[in-house]
């Protein structure tokens, strides 16, 4: 069973959302939450395997609240949802390391792949989304990748700009996943990133997708 945490301040949306994420029977919302800080308190509680959190709530928001637990708890998957376009609220649940953004008025479908999408390691960023982003994380940097990396690191790296699981990413370079893992770890040490997150958004301004 994967254990999901949803913190929405509105009753009737996150009944919903709960509805929803629980039409597939592996996934199952062991904790609600009203607000940031009760995220925080239930995961102090227990564990959960993503957050679901609502980018604006009242006492604590999404994106505090998110800050915290990727520290605290730094497996932990989560997932930021919302209404709104605002890149600026994007960008900084991005650079957190956050695994992805949802809409609130997505379909059941969508929200069910976000959530597959983060569990395996990727990058889920809803079209709508994606579409305000893009332009600013696609701005190319003038440098070329740092050239300590190894062929092998850089096609790696490349596949986590392009949103692939550690699975996915293994069949595709014919590597066993435990290479892929240990490569991406070198990865990270070596371009001082913090999380798989850091590493697309290094790979997609430094030309590599």
């Amino acid at each position: 069973m994967i254990r999901i945490l949803l913190a929405e301040d509105q009753v009737m949306v996150r009944q919903g959302l709960k509805l929803m994420i629980e039409t597939d029977e592996e996934l199952q919302v062991t904790g609600e939450a009203d607000n940031g800080k009760e995220a925080i308190s239930f995961c102090e509680k227990q564990a959960f395997d993503i957050v679901i959190l609502d980018i604006r709530m009242p006492v604590m928001d999404g994106i505090e609240a998110a800050k915290v637990i990727q520290s605290r708890w730094p497996k932990t998957k989560i997932l930021m949802l919302t209404t709104f376009d605002d890149n600026s609220y994007v960008l900084a649940a991005l650079k957190i390391g956050v695994s992805g953004y949802i809409l609130k008025n997505g379909d059941t479908d969508s929200l069910l792949r976000s959530i597959r999408s983060a569990l395996t390691g990727g990058l889920a960023i809803e079209g709508h989304v994606a579409a305000k982003v893009m332009p600013v994380l696609l701005k190319r940097e003038e440098n070329e990748p740092d050239p300590s990396l190894t062929p092998r690191e850089r096609g790696i790296l490349k596949c986590i700009g392009e949103g692939l699981s550690n699975d996915e990413i293994a069949e595709r370079l014919a590597l066993s996943v435990g290479t892929v893992k240990n490569n991406t770890s070198q990865v990270l040490n070596k371009l001082e990133l913090r999380d798989r997150t850091q590493l697309a958004i290094y790979a997609i301004r430094h030309d590599l997708v």
